[in-house]
């Protein structure tokens, strides 16, 4: 399969862009290398090769889930720009 100026044209239209002739020109370039590539990489024998979703042996990276105080209030209130009774005061949203 191969992109043609054509294809170009039309996913441009799709995504609301005008391009230049030279740019046409480029992107179908660019596009045809990227589906050459594709198509080589389907030519390797990965039958002997097992589905990962790491190249590493990675297990589980995350840390244990163990409770721990909490910031207080007032250290949270530090840093709000604007506070009202121990809450955060923010620009009304809706009128």
């Amino acid at each position: 399969m191969s992109i043609t100026i054509k294809d170009v044209e039309h996913v441009a239209n799709l995504a609301r862009l005008e391009l230049s002739e030279e740019e046409k020109e480029q992107f179908t370039g660019q596009l045809n290398a990227i589906l050459n590539y594709a198509e080589k990489l389907g030519e390797l024998d990965t039958s002997g090769v097992e589905p990962t979703t790491h190249v590493l042996p990675i297990t589980n990276v995350m840390r244990e889930d163990e409770p721990r105080p909490s910031t207080g209030v007032d250290k949270a209130m530090r840093n709000a720009p604007d506070e009202d009774e121990g809450q955060f005061r923010v620009p009304a949203v809706l009128e």
